[in-house]
């Protein structure tokens, strides 16, 4: 258990708190490239805590600053778009995507007071058909540079599930629970079979955990008593990487998350990450009402898109917006989430003397971060379920 200090350390991430800038440190997706168009070049992002305006301008350039324009007060989400920038509705003021004031119509010709005016911006680059953000002190780090990401052997396709009304830490802890996968998840409708206990499930599959740290993170492991091993990289600081898929959680604010998912399958020819223009599926809610909280709507665990992570957002969001750590039990089955935990801690004090944290990556030329993808067996569900992601052949 965590004491509540503790927890509102690991748990709070608006501008100033401890968790909050160390997650600043790292490139976030906000966004969907093919969601930024021409007819719609403005979108409205929460992250991290702060309300911001994602924009391409004209150009083709794109930038992320804060929503309300300096002068008034107005959202830039109803900016015009224009070949420098992004000019506010209201009386014209223009920024370009570094957050400096290019003009403001309504002061004298001759006046320099545009020069003056600086807005919040953040750096935005397109990568693996995603917008990442960077919210943290310059310079800013390189994108890692993950072989499902980076490979050019397939092709990648994107799922974004519905907002969680939790706090990322919930969600993030998740990756590092190896041992509800064979209770939570031991009756899905695609599996053919079902244990003859169903307090115990399929635990009685496994012959022990294990856990060790990575250069970017955490190796979860199990070890099957049939022998059969598998291994799931936790990406420090939210992502965990399942078979082929890559699953990205971006703290919205202390209540929310974001959760999109790259899924990789291998086929002929090559593909680019970099100019690669994946299809985008979106998840329709699995809970009645979409937008009501727990006791107050119901989630269905087997809902036809989003198995078995219908199943997990009801544990994640039934433990409360923020989950209350002071009271949880843990036992000998939880120990990759204290150790996630005592990371956190250690990389939040590094972030605090200025000092990289796990996993920044400073050459942008870097190789490809080989994250165990083809060794990595097919083994995200209890036995005798075919999983509907896609596999790495």
């Amino acid at each position: 258990m965590l004491t509540q200090e503790e927890n509102e350390l690991l748990t709070r991430v608006g501008p100033g708190t401890p968790a909050g800038e160390l997650l600043r440190r790292y490139w976030h997706p906000v966004a969907v490239a093919q969601e930024l168009t021409a007819e719609n070049p403005t979108r409205f992002v929460r992250i991290l805590g702060e309300d911001l305006v994602l924009f391409r301008d004209k150009k083709g350039r794109v930038g992320l600053i804060t929503d309300r324009c300096p002068h008034r007060g107005a959202s830039f989400l109803y900016g015009r778009v224009e070949e420098r920038g992004i000019a506010c509705a209201y009386h014209g003021w223009l920024f370009d995507t570094e957050g400096d004031c290019l003009e403001c119509p309504a002061e004298p010709a001759e006046s320099k007071f545009h020069l003056t005016v600086k807005h919040t911006a953040y750096p935005v680059q397109k990568f693996a058909g995603l917008y990442w953000a960077y919210m943290g002190p310059k310079p800013a780090p390189a994108i890692p540079k993950y072989d499902l990401l980076m490979r050019k052997d397939g092709k990648r396709r994107i799922a974004v599930f519905p907002q969680l009304d939790c706090n990322w830490l919930t969600a993030t802890e998740n990756a590092l629970d190896p041992s509800h996968l064979q209770v939570l998840h031991q009756d899905l409708p695609m599996s053919k079979r079902r244990p003859v206990n169903t307090t115990r499930g399929f635990i009685d599959d496994i012959e022990s955990f294990d856990f060790y740290p990575t250069s970017y993170g955490i190796m979860k492991k199990r070890i099957y008593k049939n022998g059969a091993v598998d291994e799931h990289p936790f990406i420090f600081p939210t992502h965990l990487r399942t078979r082929g898929s890559l699953w990205l959680r971006t703290p919205v604010d202390d209540t929310h998350t974001l959760q999109i998912v790259v899924h990789f399958r291998r086929a002929e020819g090559e593909g680019s990450a970099e100019d690669e223009e994946p299809s985008v599926e979106y998840i329709p809610p699995y809970k009645n009402p979409p937008e009501a909280l727990h006791p107050f709507t119901r989630f269905d665990l087997y809902a036809p898109q989003g198995q078995p992570l219908a199943q997990d957002c009801v544990m994640w969001e039934t433990q409360g917006p923020i989950a209350d750590r002071a009271q949880e039990r843990l036992g000998v089955s939880d120990r990759g989430i204290v150790m996630l935990r005592e990371m956190l801690k250690k990389e939040i004090e590094k972030a605090r003397k200025g000092l990289d944290p796990i996993g920044i990556v400073r050459d942008p030329d870097h190789p490809m971060i080989d994250t165990n993808l083809t060794k990595s067996i097919t083994m995200d569900y209890p036995s005798g379920i075919v999983a509907k992601t896609a596999a790495v052949k």
